[in-house]
């Protein structure tokens, strides 16, 4: 049935049906000896983390989501080989767990994670770096399911997002079957992280799409100069809680991505009171326009003397407001991206918005449907890529990897 985490056994390395997935199983797939090169060193948790900043990486919740937001990101997805199957999808998996768990301590990547036929290996780019508050979050897209013959076990919430008004998607750089985002306050580090994860997919699968995002010196501003994610929900709010949840999502969440092109030139262009009015808040501390300060909430029923209401009615914070959505809430989680300049001299530039939330349905399309019927700010923003997942839950200890009861059901 949807939205549990069963399915049928998977055949592994000749075993017929009803054969349970197994650690040794899965390292043999992966080209790796069980209790070889890996051994307790290479798995043992992160408590022995470098003495540089480093972020935990088993827990309840996969780091990223709940982890204050880091200065550089790279999101990227990949899709499944056409030979991947359920069992080579675990032990995909696997290995990016375990790099996973050294990387984020500022350890290289053991020799013995290499995948067969691959001649690379680890260059030690990292040697210097330290953890940098790395973490990476690995999240699976709507046609996984398919791929590795789990239709069944789908959340229902996972479903495609619906087209929106004003969309200009380019498909190749949305959807995909793995999401990883990388975050990290060092820029070197992400980009050697994706490389890293790239080597290891040889063979399974291939990268979609990756984007790159930063945010500012404060993290509080974007490219078009506002304050922003004011008024997020408390990150646990984010979260997967509903008592008929299956066990691999239970403290996970699903995660929305667009990526929103700003027009800045055009917004620059505008007097500071238009661009105040479009947003409904002050460009200068983020205070609402109806007063107080940036965590004042804002009083949608103000009105000027003449009756005209302090806060437009097409202003962005009022049509996104909770109260205009049936309560509608998502944990955004958002970094400025910049890569260069269009064909027309314009910059390719504006945010990779990251929505989490426990359901879409009932989190990102209602407002964003809402937003697209006349949203003032949506006037300077186009909408390019677009993507959804599912994010399992946390690897609460070494050996274990991320989403494995879904994948060994």
């Amino acid at each position: 049935m949807p939205g549990t985490d069963r399915g049928p056994a998977v055949p592994q390395d000749g075993a017929g049906p009803g054969r349970r997935l197994t650690r040794r199983k899965l390292l043999a797939a992966g080209g790796l000896a069980a209790g070889g090169a890996i051994g307790a060193a290479a798995l043992r948790g992160c408590g022995e983390a470098a003495a540089s900043p480093a972020v935990p990486f088993h827990g309840p919740q996969q780091a990223g989501i709940l982890t204050p937001r880091q200065h550089h990101v790279r999101l990227a997805a990949f899709d499944l080989g056409t030979r991947t199957d359920r069992g080579r999808a675990a032990a995909l998996l696997l290995r990016w767990t375990t790099a996973a768990e050294h990387l984020t301590r500022g350890e290289p990547v053991p020799a013995a994670l290499e995948p067969p036929g691959s001649r690379a290996a680890d260059t030690g780019a990292l040697a210097d770096s330290g953890p940098a508050r790395l973490t990476l979050t690995f999240g699976l897209g709507p046609a996984f399911f398919d791929r590795t013959g789990l239709t069944a076990a789908r959340p229902e919430a996972l479903a495609p997002l619906p087209a929106f008004p004003e969309d200009q998607l380019d498909p190749a750089r949305g959807g995909g079957d793995l999401l990883v985002q990388i975050g990290a306050d060092d820029a070197f580090v992400t980009t050697h992280v994706l490389r890293t994860l790239r080597r290891l997919a040889h063979g399974e699968a291939q990268l979609r799409w990756a984007m790159t995002g930063f945010t500012a010196a404060d993290g509080r501003r974007n490219l078009m100069g506002q304050v922003d994610g004011t008024n997020n929900p408390e990150p646990a709010r984010a979260l997967v809680s509903a008592p008929d949840a299956p066990a691999w999502l239970t403290g996970g969440s699903y995660v929305v991505i667009r990526r929103i092109r700003m027009l800045l030139d055009h917004w620059d262009a505008l007097p500071p009171a238009h661009r105040e009015q479009a947003l409904g808040r002050r460009a200068s501390d983020g205070a609402p326009l109806t007063g107080g300060g940036e965590r004042t909430p804002v009083d949608l029923a103000a009105a000027r003397p003449d009756g005209v209401p302090v806060i437009a009615t097409n202003a962005h914070i009022r049509l996104a407001a909770p109260t205009s959505n049936n309560g509608a809430t998502m944990v955004r989680r958002s970094w400025s991206y910049h890569d260069g300049h269009r064909a027309d001299g314009t910059p390719d530039a504006g945010l990779l918005f990251t929505a989490w939330q426990p359901d879409p349905r009932t989190g990102f399309v209602p407002v964003q449907q809402r937003l697209s019927r006349g949203d003032a700010l949506g006037r300077y923003l186009v909408h390019e890529a677009s993507a959804v997942f599912a994010v399992p839950g946390g690897i609460r200890r070494p050996g274990t990897y991320v989403a494995q009861s879904l994948l060994e059901a």
